[in-house]
């Protein structure tokens, strides 16, 4: 990819927003300089999910063009956990925990940007700077920003309005992912527009403590049919330690109106392509047939080409010839009715689309062909197979 090309890639696909401003970024990507670029990733859970390589994406472009990336785990950050749209405080993590959650961040980011060689990214970790703070650091980092700017966040307000606690950690928590900017004197920040106010808070710091102009990029967030995010914390995630067939089978799972933003977020498709896709679904191609090249890129992406081509071969095998159940993608019923089951994990869109293929005679047992009722899926699945719809099958575990 030409040097035009990729830098509009950068400023466009896939982003949300860009300040102060998409002129002042273009400035600094002409002006010659080698800019100093992170996005960091709290170790709240095991491994990272397809969301996250929205932003290490963008990070390789950075990379592709000559500039400095550090990938920053966020292993202090991890102990409070970002309170953004939560509508309760995050249980906090032991430093055990944390460890172990970290171990495969590096290696699942190695897909997409490069930890060796020339212009090779930078692994930090925000406790070398949080946790040697002392107290009165503490206390002139937070004479920086006031309550009212805090109690402008969304989910503080909506704290506020339910009569639900805000702990003083929770405020704590803009600061020091703020405070990274500082240590790490970068100029400039990626990450999904959930975390506008976290990386604003950076810039005022850096602008107050250093005098230093920094940007920030947020991407858009791949969202499930209820608008939320597909992260740990919505337990909706595909998992970049999931198998391939896993993978595969759960994109797969996914209903027609996140083709378009899956190619756009999850691929590397340029626009061209992105627009071709679109054109193919406004002149009836089967949305079946893209989405199948949608998993297939992305598994190649995030395990490999020849995992991509057994996992589509088992998906052929399985839902076309209808020849085998061992690739039936599994959910964990965790004592949800079956109905539940398929609005969390986004097999259904909503109750009203769930309600209509019921009464179309079309969510059944897969093995069985029995037909289920509006009854049966007010109850607790043990252990069967659906099938919901044309192409949709789940086995309830």
């Amino acid at each position: 990819m030409e040097k035009t090309e990729l830098i509009d890639v950068l400023l466009n696909k896939g982003v949300a927003d860009i300040l102060p401003s998409r002129g002042f970024l273009e400035k600094e990507l002409a002006s010659g300089r080698k800019l100093t670029i992170y996005a960091g990733f709290d170790p709240t859970a095991p491994t990272l999910h397809i969301g996250h390589t929205i932003q290490i994406r963008k990070l390789r472009h950075f990379q592709d063009l000559g500039h400095k990336v550090i990938f920053l785990i966020g292993d202090f950050t991890a102990r409070i956990g970002d309170p953004t749209d939560k509508t309760s405080a995050r249980k906090q993590l032991t430093e055990k925990e944390i460890k172990t959650n970290l171990k495969l961040y590096k290696k699942q980011a190695g897909k997409f940007i490069r930890f060796t060689g020339k212009n090779a990214a930078v692994v930090k970790f925000n406790n070398d700077w949080l946790g040697k703070m002392k107290f009165a650091d503490v206390l002139h980092l937070a004479s920086q920003m006031t309550v009212d700017q805090m109690l402008k966040r969304d989910m503080f307000a909506r704290r506020i309005e339910e009569e639900k606690p805000i702990y003083i950690h929770e405020f704590m928590y803009p600061l020091m992912q703020g405070y990274d900017s500082v240590a790490m004197n970068v100029d400039g920040e990626v990450g999904g527009n959930d975390q506008l106010f976290n990386m604003l808070a950076g810039r005022t710091l850096l602008k107050q403590l250093k005098n230093k102009e920094k940007f920030v990029i947020t991407t858009k967030l791949l969202e499930d049919n209820n608008g939320k995010k597909m992260g740990k914390s919505e337990g909706n995630m595909i998992s970049l330690i999931d198998s391939p067939e896993q993978m595969y089978g759960k994109i797969m799972s996914w209903t027609d109106g996140l083709i378009v933003p899956g190619f756009e977020l999850c691929t590397d498709y340029t626009p061209d392509q992105i627009a071709f896709v679109k054109d193919e679904l406004n002149n009836g191609i089967n949305p079946r047939d893209i989405k199948m090249r949608l998993a297939y890129e992305i598994v190649k992406t995030c395990i490999d080409e020849k995992s991509a081509q057994l996992a589509e071969q088992a998906f052929v095998k399985t839902f076309q010839k209808k020849e085998s159940h061992e690739h039936i993608p599994e959910i964990k019923a965790n004592g949800r009715t079956l109905e539940t089951i398929l609005l969390e994990e986004n097999i259904v869109a909503s109750k009203t689309e769930l309600r209509r293929l019921v009464e179309a005679r079309a969510v059944t047992n897969f093995e069985t062909k029995a037909v289920i009722s509006v009854e049966e899926t007010k109850k607790h699945p043990t252990g069967d197979v659906y099938k919901i719809g044309k192409s949709r099958i789940v086995r309830i575990v």
